[in-house]
């Protein structure tokens, strides 16, 4: 499952996160890195899924 989630991450970063933590600061967090930029929102993504 972890590989569809960092697939996700690729393509669409607050869905993967999403996926993981569900609606919390770190979803938040995610989208406004993603609006920023998209590879900080990328790394941010993969970093909270393979953390956990």
């Amino acid at each position: 499952m972890d590989i569809v989630r960092i697939i996700l991450a690729i393509l669409l970063p607050p869905l993967g996160v999403f996926l993981q933590v569900g609606l919390t600061a770190q979803f938040w967090i995610n989208v406004i890195l993603t609006i920023l930029g998209y590879i900080p929102g990328i790394v941010h993504a993969i970093w909270i899924i393979a953390r956990r």
